[in-house]
């Protein structure tokens, strides 16, 4: 079973957590989420407390084929404040393994120094945090990274990370029963 990680930190964008928990979850991937702050419980950007399944310091350390960040303007502060996580989105890549972030999440790839020339999209003020080549588009795969533009872009950024880990048959089926197209 394929595992995949699920940063939570206070102030993450809900639709873009959510989204990748669910969708992953359907698809059949063993999906960990992992508070970054001082208790199980996170708040969202949007004021909704999630509680995650473990604190991040636990759990970081264990293989994953993908870590996805999800967005939201002071979660991804936090994100990036977390040096840790930097140190393990650059350990994941070197692995092989899928490093994911959406909205002004992938400002935390380029803080962790994981993005080595690939495309990625971002939140549209985030463009100028960003080295790498943008695309203007809801989602961009290059290589091991997987990005996302935002929160309407959430089930789709969710549903291509899936075709990633599982294949693109079963990311078609879950979208289906979603009815949400999905090429």
């Amino acid at each position: 079973m394929k595992r995949a990680l699920v940063t939570l930190a206070d102030g993450f964008e809900d639709i873009e957590a959510v989204a990748a928990i669910d969708i992953l979850r359907r698809g059949g991937v063993n999906v960990i989420t992992a508070s970054l702050g001082e208790t199980l419980f996170v708040k969202s950007a949007h004021g909704i407390e999630m509680k995650a399944d473990a604190m991040l310091m636990d759990v970081i350390n264990d293989d994953y084929h993908a870590i996805i960040l999800p967005g939201g303007g002071l979660g991804t502060q936090n994100l990036k404040e977390c040096e840790p996580l930097l140190d393990r989105l650059r350990a994941q890549k070197e692995a092989g393994g899928f490093v994911c972030a959406i909205c002004a999440a992938p400002t935390v790839l380029e803080a962790a120094e994981v993005l080595d020339g690939e495309t990625v999209t971002c939140y549209p003020s985030c463009v100028g945090e960003i080295s790498s080549k943008v695309q203007h588009v809801p989602v961009v795969v290059d290589g091991q990274i997987i990005t996302g533009q935002g929160p309407g872009a959430a089930v789709i950024f969710a549903l291509v990370v899936l075709a990633h880990l599982e294949d693109h048959r079963k990311a078609q089926i879950i979208a289906n029963g979603m009815i949400t197209e999905f090429k």
